[in-house]
């Protein structure tokens, strides 16, 4: 159950930040800056390529690393050659996963290592691999840990990530605000100076802008009629998130707030993209989760109780190129099924800034969601 008197409790919501939630996802815009600072001090603007690599393979653990890939791999545009491998082990813990690199690769490929922790053996083991092929390795982690040493030693691009104190305070989740912008951060911008997309020291400053004005609108202090992320984390309150995006920037986004949910909350949801959404989720809208198909019973024990589940479809939404939308078919199916809808829609910009403003008002509200239902 969400406690939604302790959205409008600063103090309250501070006190049960026992990860460091909230804080991470408003100093997001400082650790970009700070993290674009570090990839400077690295070496990156002094980097001179010989051209577009072949492939780029990031490897790292968890949703940090998934979340990165597919970001990357959106903003390289079509044809995008960025893969991720994908662990395998017994266990999600650092000595029990391993990574492969596919038999193809080789010298004109590229291996990207992004990981908030640093101490598992199997990256080591797997930038060494990458050095006997001949690939180029870079890697972001904290920094001292048993990976910068191994990359040192292969002659590989070490780029220390932007760490805070709170990172360790408690087990570091995944889906952190702070972490994803850490790892992502000098990764942009060693893929400007390679060429595979734009994300020149200017718009890194423009993001780190972005997300501090969405901190300013969703911060503690702001009270949940007028923070869009508070807003939304109460309409969630007992309802299955429904996750519907439209254009490519959205998509990543969506797809991570669906991650940070089940993670950070709790709280399960489904995601897909329109138009293809409409088909994929209209028998669910129809089903036992829309909201008018189990009334209210009048003589429910409201104390003994809860209420049934219901569907709320969320539609984040980037600026369609050509003007084409499929937004109102989706409002039409969703509020035909009497299915409620929330709409996030950014501000002008480029598409990284509407990228990040997406990312940091569904951190937000997955953090808020977290927090006033105790997980």
């Amino acid at each position: 159950m969400l406690d939604e008197t302790l959205l409008d409790n600063p103090g309250g919501l501070t006190a049960a930040d026992h990860r460091g939630l909230l804080r991470g996802a408003a100093e997001s815009g400082a650790r970009v800056r700070t993290a674009a600072r570090l990839a400077a001090e690295a070496g990156v603007p002094q980097l001179q390529p010989d051209g577009r690599p072949r492939a780029v393979l990031i490897a790292g653990p968890g949703a940090a690393a998934t979340h990165t890939a597919d970001l990357l791999g959106t903003l390289a545009g079509p044809g995008s050659p960025v893969t991720r491998l994908a662990p395998s082990g017994v266990a999600p813990a650092a000595g029990a996963l391993r990574w492969d690199l596919p038999g193809w690769a080789g010298s004109v490929d590229l291996l990207l290592v992004a990981t908030p922790d640093g101490t598992e053996p199997g990256l080591s083991l797997l930038a060494e691999a990458a050095y006997r092929r001949g690939c180029t390795v870079v890697a972001v982690a904290p920094p001292g840990t048993p990976l910068s040493e191994t990359v040192a030693g292969s002659h590989g691009l070490f780029l220390p990530m932007a760490t805070a104190s709170y990172d360790h305070e408690e087990p570091l989740a995944a889906s952190a605000p702070g972490v994803l912008w850490a790892l992502l951060t000098p990764l942009l911008a060693l893929l400007d100076r390679v060429g595979l997309l734009t994300a020149p020291p200017e718009a890194l400053e423009k993001v780190a802008d972005r997300l501090d004005q969405v901190a300013e609108r969703c911060g503690p202090a702001i009270a949940t009629y007028s923070n869009p992320a508070k807003t939304l984390a109460a309409e969630l309150a007992d309802a299955l998130p429904v996750v519907w995006t439209e254009g490519t920037s959205a998509g990543p986004a969506g797809r991570r707030f669906a991650s940070a949910l089940a993670e950070l909350s709790g709280t399960p949801a489904v995601v897909a993209e329109l138009p293809e959404a409409l088909a994929a989720h209209s028998v669910l809208l129809a089903g036992p989760l829309a909201a008018g198909a189990d009334p209210d019973d009048f003589f429910r024990d409201r104390v003994e109780e809860p209420s049934a589940l219901h569907a709320r479809v969320v539609l984040l939404r980037d600026r369609p190129l050509g003007g084409l939308t499929a937004a109102p078919a989706a409002r039409d199916l969703a509020l035909g099924h009497d299915t409620p809808i929330s709409e996030l829609e950014p501000e002008e910009g480029g598409e990284l800034e509407t990228l990040a403003e997406l990312i940091a008002i569904t951190d937000f509200t997955a953090v808020y969601l977290a927090l006033a239902s105790g997980a």
